[in-house]
């Protein structure tokens, strides 16, 4: 996407990378595999020799209220598909239609709200997580389920909120990530989520290549 060219860069070795284990709501609801995957990914770095500590982020707990109008996917992708649901909505999946018709009651001022408030948030964290090389939490609070679990709209409403929590926090934050298998051999997926600073992709692919291989010796 930079127009760079494709190159993989050498790991950065672990012993001594100081990473912050984020705290708050981006912990909560985790299935039991995911909880337990994560904790021992942690543990193994440290081991190795990385500076693991607890970063807890009480900005964070701003995001869903500065998203409670629909934050920016729906208002975007109401943007782009209004003249096509106007004339095509009932082919669209209805809810997929129905999150993107949300953002109809949001206004100009509104999204310009939302992006100064987007951009407050940045300015005040980034001083906060600068002292660290990079910070962690799980990709996905729960693994799969099952496409039964979706039946419900109450259900899938709730899946897909948590489902899509931890990406979207990286999302809002505008800094790069990269997602580390941590399961143990034959149980389902589970990610380590390893995020870095606003355009710094290659070297959290360099961390993320030390990291990933720790973790390779603990999954079996």
């Amino acid at each position: 996407m930079a127009g760079e060219p494709a190159q993989v860069p050498a790991a950065m070795p672990v012993e001594g990378l100081r990473l912050g284990v984020l705290q708050g709501f981006v912990l909560d609801d985790l299935a039991p595999e995911v909880a337990s995957a994560f904790a021992d990914a942690c543990t193994s770095l440290s081991r190795a020799g990385a500076r693991v500590a607890d970063l807890p982020l009480a900005e964070l707990n701003e995001i869903p209220a500065i998203n409670a109008s629909g934050g920016f996917a729906p208002i975007e992708a109401y943007a782009w598909h209004r003249p096509l649901l106007a004339r095509r909505g009932a082919e669209y999946d209805p809810r997929v239609r129905t999150r993107i018709e949300r953002a109809g009651g949001m206004s100009a001022a509104d999204y310009v709200d939302l992006c100064v408030a987007r951009a407050d948030l940045i300015r005040r964290i980034a001083p906060r997580t600068a002292p660290f090389d990079a910070f962690l939490m799980p990709t996905v609070a729960i693994t799969a389920p099952p496409l039964a679990a979706f039946e419900r709209d109450e259900n899938y409403r709730h899946l897909n909120a948590l489902i899509l929590r931890n990406p979207s926090v990286v999302n809002f934050l505008d800094r790069c990530a990269i997602t580390l298998p941590i399961q143990q051999a034959g149980t389902p997926p589970v990610g380590l989520m390893v995020i870095g600073e606003h355009g710094a992709d290659r070297r959290l692919l360099a961390l993320a290549q030390g990291i990933e291989a720790v973790l390779e010796s603990r999954m079996g």
